[in-house]
């Protein structure tokens, strides 16, 4: 909402494109249709559930990264739709560098030369086709830059993808006041594994996902969270500490069931992915009687 009201104000006339989540949250449906009520153009694509459940599953299990096929979803579609349209540029939000630390940019990160080099969901694409019964097309929206067919031109038009996060201030409060002004509604309830309640709230998934982060690099949502209010000066570290060590590990528990349901898989099943997750990062070990898990170190 913030980037595509920021890049009208500045006299543009964006398409918006939308890549659906895995399962809405009420709010987050509500909030994408005030979106377009304030006057986008959207193109708004769902992958075959069928598929994209079994690849969500498939990360899941082999990854612990249930967001992986989503992400590469999310990723290709805005400049597949470019391509499409004739639009010569695409603009992402925030800066990958704000979360990930000084890297490549998008293009060179996400793009490879051939389809059957890309590995999907913990699993190489011939794979996916012989042991899971997957089409070529059923697989072809995942596969990141040529791979999928895209490339960087169509005819001799060039596909631009820049972040706007390169060009302004990008900062998520800035972002969540501009927005809730113009209708954005943040939840009524604190976000698992965090301390805020007003970012990526609209898929079901989303906390599961930090929370295997947390899992395999002992690092969740409250401190990127918390390392973001820090550099913008408007939280000491001794605040952003005790945050971290609040809720950063903690579990989610709200949509566990729907997760688990829109996987196919049994509590038991997710239980046993969790554990050797947690074994294998030698991060964590067992403490009590029961066994509980904890961080072997934290921040402090």
């Amino acid at each position: 909402m913030y980037a595509a009201l920021h890049l009208r104000d500045m006299g543009m006339h964006p398409l918006t494109c939308t890549w659906a989540p895995h399962a809405y949250t009420d709010v987050g449906r509500r909030n994408f249709y005030r979106w377009l009520e304030m006057g986008f153009d959207n193109i708004l694509v769902t992958p075959n559930p069928k598929v994209h459940a079994l690849l969500t599953r498939l990360a899941f299990l082999n990854l612990l990264h249930p967001f992986q096929p989503f992400v590469l979803g999310q990723r290709s579609l805005a400049p597949r739709v470019a391509a499409a349209w004739g639009i010569d540029l695409v603009m992402f939000g925030e800066l990958d560098d704000d979360y990930e630390g000084e890297g490549q940019g998008w293009q060179e990160k996400e793009e490879a030369p051939h389809l059957e080099e890309v590995c999907i969901a913990g699993v190489e694409y011939p794979r996916l086709c012989r042991d899971f019964g997957l089409a070529p097309a059923d697989l072809q929206i995942y596969a990141p830059g040529r791979a999928g067919g895209l490339g960087d031109r169509t005819g001799d038009r060039k596909v631009s993808v820049q972040a706007l996060g390169r060009y302004i201030r990008w900062d998520p409060l800035d972002a969540y006041l501009f927005a809730s002004e113009r209708g954005f509604e943040a939840n009524d309830h604190r976000t698992e594994g965090t301390f805020s309640k007003g970012a990526s709230i609209d898929d079901k998934l989303d906390p599961l996902h930090y929370f295997g982060m947390v899992v395999k690099c002992g690092v969740g949502r409250a401190s990127h969270d918390a390392s973001i209010e820090i550099r913008h000066g408007r939280m000491t570290r001794e605040e952003g500490v005790a945050l971290v060590r609040q809720f950063d590990t903690e579990e989610p528990r709200r949509y566990l069931a729907d997760c688990l349901a829109y996987m196919g898989l049994t509590l038991a099943e997710y239980r046993a992915t969790i554990d050797r997750f947690r074994e294998a990062s030698g991060l964590w070990e067992r403490t009590g009687t029961e066994g509980t898990w904890r961080l072997a170190e934290q921040v402090s």
